[in-house]
């Protein structure tokens, strides 16, 4: 007699199925359409979770650069001046003072300013 292997083909299955629930159309019904959708879902979410720390990089940049302007000085000189008077913050915590604390910010201008 042979064995047909039919309980753990439907867990293999179901558990495919339930890692596409909420899926739209037959991605959410076919086996093989799921398991393509969920492995495809699987790519996107590795590559987007690089690409999340490349974005908020650029936006600090962005907003340290447009912070820095009317201050007379553009955003790769601030950071070179900063690197030079041994100033070790980072672009996160700059671009959350240009934002939050300008005081404090117009005071690193002034030392990065002052480290030519």
């Amino acid at each position: 007699m042979r064995v047909k292997g039919g309980t753990v083909t439907r867990a293999r299955r179901k558990k495919w199925l339930k890692l596409a629930k909420g899926y739209w159309g037959h991605k959410s019904i076919g086996y093989k359409v799921a398991k393509q959708a969920v492995v495809k879902s699987w790519t996107y979410a590795f590559r987007d979770r690089k690409q999340v720390k490349r974005n908020f990089r650029k936006l600090w940049i962005s907003r340290i650069n447009a912070a820095v302007r009317p201050l007379g000085m553009s955003y790769s000189q601030f950071i070179n001046g900063l690197k030079k008077a041994n100033v070790k913050i980072n672009r996160k915590m700059l671009s959350e003072l240009a934002i939050r604390e300008m005081k404090t910010f117009e005071m690193l201008v002034s030392i990065s300013k002052s480290s030519k």
